[in-house]
């Protein structure tokens, strides 16, 4: 009989958690899993394709954590738990660990997981005391960087209960396109101009106002390249956008910078841009900096989290201090300059991923994760 496995998310928007999570769940075995979602708000571009992969996915809607709501709803969970007989829950960050993991403690769910997937940047001090708090009472925290696990660490979790498992990429996905240009024809941009992206969801710790910056000392250098910020903002950052268009206009580059909005095609843009920039203020592991190296473009990143622990400088990529837009100018400037560097650094980066990012690697890591738990918690109630 299959392992049953309920997965918990805030929402099914697309975010780098989520991106991960349904990666996970696509390449779990099917066979020896049967998986379920359950979510807090049913909202979000992935529900269309649980749908259509026939993953039921079921919401617990709440105004708020600290309302009379999310209690009955909690209830309701825990209730829905026991009745399906789920073995595993596995509930993802704040919002899905405080509303899942004491439900599923209360339906006596065999194996509780609560991953926590970034160091906590968002969270009040209030927050991270209630997230220690209903950790202790999940089987495992399961982090994606050493730099995260550290991060409890230092907050106070037992080290002993944190497991690591770097986030997974499919390279498949990542090739060269046959046409190299299709992009500059697409945005209509000139087809000698370098291309230097951003991929990212638009919030301000993701280093944006600085990669703008650093834009114009590029220009300035390299009146021919083209910067592009690829992605959409946060329904609570709207206005970020604006304000990123806004400090371009008053660099005198806004006819350089192109914002394409969200994208499905990012493997074939990464695949095509002449450097791809992290430059966020604050990170765990960054998809964006993993399928920047499964696309093997040149990588300018900030030397912030998990990124050390994927890239190191001048082997994979080059790192810069975070927030120092000059030094994240002069990067930039380095592997436009020096083009066989950029080669060097982006097919060194591409046989990193493959060697230890893989999608496969995490899977079998995550599978072995369930099972060993799963094993030691039947031995432990004979």
């Amino acid at each position: 009989m299959p392992v049953r496995l309920t997965t918990v998310l805030p929402t099914l928007q697309c975010g780098g958690t989520e991106t991960q999570v349904m990666l996970l769940t696509r390449s779990l075995d099917r066979a020896a899993f049967d998986i379920d979602f359950a979510c807090l708000r049913r909202t979000g571009p992935l529900i269309e394709e649980l749908d259509q992969r026939g993953v039921p996915v079921t919401e617990y809607a709440i105004p708020s954590l600290a309302s009379a709501r999310a209690a009955i709803q909690q209830m309701n969970f825990a209730r829905d738990l026991s009745r399906r007989r789920v073995d595993i829950v596995h509930s993802y960050n704040f919002y899905g660990n405080a509303f899942a993991v004491l439900p599923a403690r209360l339906a006596r769910v065999a194996v509780v997981v609560a991953s926590i997937r970034d160091r906590g940047p968002y969270l009040t001090p209030l927050q991270k005391r209630a997230q220690r708090a209903v950790c202790r009472l999940a089987d495992r925290m399961l982090v994606n960087a050493m730099a995260v696990k550290d991060w409890l660490v230092g907050d106070g979790y037992d080290p002993a209960r944190i497991a690591v498992i770097p986030n997974g990429i499919d390279l498949s996905r990542f090739q060269r396109p046959h046409d190299p240009a299709w992009l500059h024809r697409e945005l209509k941009l000139p087809p000698a101009s370098p291309l230097v992206a951003v991929v990212s969801r638009i919030v301000r710790l993701k280093g944006l106002e600085q990669f703008v910056e650093a834009a114009a000392v590029v220009a300035h250098r390299c009146p021919e390249v083209r910067f592009l910020i690829v992605g959409e903002p946060n329904p609570s950052q709207r206005e970020l956008l604006a304000e990123l268009a806004e400090r371009a206009v008053r660099l005198n580059i806004r006819d350089r910078v192109v914002f394409t909005g969200r994208r499905a095609d990012v493997p074939a843009i990464l695949a095509s841009v002449t450097v791809s920039v992290i430059p966020s203020l604050d990170e765990a592991l960054s998809n964006a900096l993993l399928e920047s190296m499964a696309a093997g473009a040149p990588i300018v990143a900030t030397r912030v989290g998990g990124t050390p622990e994927a890239t190191s400088d001048r082997e994979h990529g080059l790192l810069v201090p975070a927030g120092d837009v000059r030094a994240l100018a002069d990067g930039i400037s380095t592997l436009l300059e020096d083009r066989a560097l950029a080669a060097r650094l982006g097919r060194s980066a591409r046989e990193r991923i493959a060697a230890r990012y893989s999608v496969e690697r995490m899977t079998e890591a995550t599978e072995q994760l369930y099972r060993e738990l799963l094993d030691r918690k039947r031995r432990s109630h004979r």
